[in-house]
Formats: structure tokens, sequence, C-alpha cells
């Protein structure tokens, strides 16, 4: 358990640089009118797309299969939680599921798009938004512990 724990947080590191350069690289092709090619382009969008997925899965093996996890569950049946706790048990997960996907619907929109443009456009907005939530739920504090 504590394998796949380290792997979670370790990859998070690894997620968040390259889902970064996703959003930057749509960025600077949608603003800088660039083509969309299936050998840079498309590789970093997917390789971005499939590394949140599997952060995902990890994640929630992690959750549901930790004792920590299982904890929390019990405890929000009980009446409440103090907003670390929640913030683990709630807000985390949902937060991340809700972001993993837009990052699914950015992807999935681009390729219904002709224009290289359009592609871009639509993997900066979603993944972008996707990227915020992701940043806005991390556990900082355990983090930098």
């Amino acid at each position: 358990m504590e394998i796949l724990r380290n792997l979670h947080s370790y990859l998070a590191y690894v997620v968040l640089a390259v889902l970064i350069f996703a959003v930057f690289n749509a960025l600077m092709g949608w603003l800088g009118k660039r083509d969309f090619t299936m050998h840079k382009d498309l590789r970093i969008s997917l390789f971005a797309l499939i590394l949140t997925h599997i952060q995902l899965v990890i994640g929630l093996i992690v959750y549901f299969v930790s004792a920590n996890g299982l904890k929390a569950l019990q405890t929000l049946g009980m009446g409440g939680l103090n907003s670390a706790a929640r913030l683990l048990a709630v807000e985390h997960p949902f937060t991340n599921i809700l972001a993993i996907a837009l990052i699914t619907i950015g992807w999935s929109r681009h390729k219904r798009k002709q224009e290289s443009s359009a592609k871009f456009k639509s993997i900066a907005i979603f993944y972008g938004l996707g990227l915020l939530l992701i940043l806005s739920r991390i556990p900082w504090a355990q983090w930098f512990n």
C-alpha cells in the first residue's frame, strides 16, 4: 500500500509538469496560429491525458484500499470532518475526477475539429480548466512536509 501511496505522490509531479507543458503548448499553438501536428502536438496532449488517467486510477486504488480512505469515509458518514480530512476524503477526489473529466472532454472535442486553431483552443481551454482544478485541490501541506 505504501508503494502505491508513494507512486501517487511522486507521479503527481510528473503529471503536473506534463499537463502544464500541454496547456502551454496548446496556448502557444492557438495564439501563434501554428499548425496542429500529429508528431508533436497530438503526442503532448495524449501523453498528458494518459498520465492524468493513470494518476486517477492509482489515486482511487489508494483511496479505497488505504486505512485513511476508509476512515475518512466512515467519519464522513458520522457527521463531519475537519478541513484537512475533508480535503482528503471529499474535495481532493471529487475535484480531481471533475478535472480529469474536463481534460477528457478537451481531448474528445479536439479530435472532432478540423482546423488547427480549434484543436489547440479545445485543448488549451479544457486542459487548462482541469489543471486549475487539480492545482486547487492538491494537499500542499503534505507535499512540503
